[in-house]
């Protein structure tokens, strides 16, 4: 584990930058925000105001002025590129970190004069008008900034094609989850899971992307089992009514939980995950599935093949068949998932964890800060401002 406090902290602000979330970027940012502030550096959080309700950047030790960011881009751009200009103005800022290609181009637009760092988290899947001006936002973003960091390879990859010319490797690691409050039996009792009968779980935003209604597909067909898989999935978003009519016409034995603080107890009462993405990065529940020891299926895109080695089961994205296929192998077999249980464990257990990613941020953006220095004397305070 790479020692936190090894690098001096920056005279002066970080100001991390996010746009709407409920999901990983949101915890993500709260976790380099929580391990700066640890280390004594200043830390200012700028996003939507129901992110601070959400994730409590403040408690992590951080300061947090609202910018509203919305999750898709909107004329209030024009008002969030002011706000943000308005905060750089009033702070000593080292560094601006923006997450998120939303947050990115609001940041690009604004203009720090501080060197300006962007996480790509996510892939452009968008099609039409909107995957349009996602892929401009991309090359305006990638021109601006002066290190890109991709969450995975394909993104570090997509960043250098659209012209960044600092595109380096960033894994996010996943906070770690508490110890589970609940019994395995009083979890699976919750859900009216009897005596040998499976409990398939899956976390995520229902947004599209996850394409739930392929698990929902496959459960359908594990009806006729003996006795019949539960599945959950645990989280919201746009896709709750969609997903609920579709549970309800194919009669699959799925029950949306809604948003969730207890994964670990859900971890707990599993005895398989699933995740069904179009596309991820390092998908936080992917993480914690395999940290937990429950046996994983997951689709093989993005980062998912990096990330979990041959500590998974991988299908291709959008089969059902697949799906089932996998999800029926490792039900028949307890040997199989607890051979895949053990592998998991064994794998997480070389990831960077929380304190590796905020070491290797405190070191970039001790780099930049040199870098924009320049020749100045030993000793010297070069100071800087936010003030485009």
């Amino acid at each position: 584990m790479t020692d936190p406090t090894s690098t001096p902290s920056l005279r002066g602000t970080v100001v991390l930058l996010l746009a709407s979330s409920t999901g990983g970027v949101g915890q993500h940012v709260r976790s380099v925000a929580r391990g700066l502030t640890e280390t004594g550096q200043d830390v200012l959080v700028c996003g939507p105001a129901a992110t601070q309700e959400q994730f409590d950047f403040t408690a992590a030790g951080a300061r947090f002025t609202p910018v509203e960011i919305p999750a898709s881009p909107t004329p209030a751009d024009v008002r969030a590129v002011a706000a943000l200009r308005r905060v750089l103005a009033a702070e000593d800022v080292r560094v601006v970190h923006a997450h998120g290609l939303r947050a990115g181009l609001v940041a690009a637009l604004a203009r720090p004069a501080a060197p300006l760092v962007v996480t790509w988290h996510n892939a452009v899947l968008a099609g039409g008008l909107r995957g349009r001006l996602s892929r401009l936002a991309e090359r305006v973003v990638a021109g601006r900034a002066r290190v890109a960091l991709g969450a995975s390879t394909d993104l570090v990859t997509r960043a250098t094609a659209v012209g960044a010319t600092d595109a380096r490797l960033a894994p996010v690691a996943a906070p770690a989850l508490p110890a589970p409050r609940r019994r395995r039996a009083a979890v699976r009792a919750e859900f009216g899971v009897v005596a040998d009968q499976p409990l398939v779980l899956s976390v995520g935003r229902l947004h599209p992307q996850k394409r739930y209604d392929v698990l929902v597909d496959a459960a359908a067909r594990w009806r006729t089992r003996t006795p019949p898989p539960v599945v959950v999935i645990a989280g919201s978003g746009p896709a709750y009514l969609p997903l609920a009519a579709r549970i309800s016409t194919a009669r699959a034995p799925v029950t949306l939980l809604g948003h969730r603080t207890d994964v670990a107890d859900l971890l707990a009462g599993a005895d398989l995950a699933v995740v069904t993405s179009d596309w991820e990065a390092r998908q936080l529940f992917a993480q914690e599935a395999l940290r937990a020891g429950v046996p994983l299926v997951a689709t093989g895109v993005g980062g998912l093949p990096d990330l979990v080695g041959d500590a998974a089961v991988l299908v291709p994205a959008g089969d059902v068949d697949a799906v089932d296929a996998a999800v029926r192998s490792l039900l028949d077999d307890a040997s199989l998932r607890a051979d895949l249980a053990g592998r998991g464990v064994t794998r997480a257990a070389g990831w960077p964890t929380e304190a590796d990613t905020v070491a290797a941020l405190r070191d970039l953006y001790a780099e930049l800060a040199a870098d924009r220095a320049g020749p100045a004397a030993p000793g010297t305070d070069t100071p800087s401002t936010g003030r485009a």
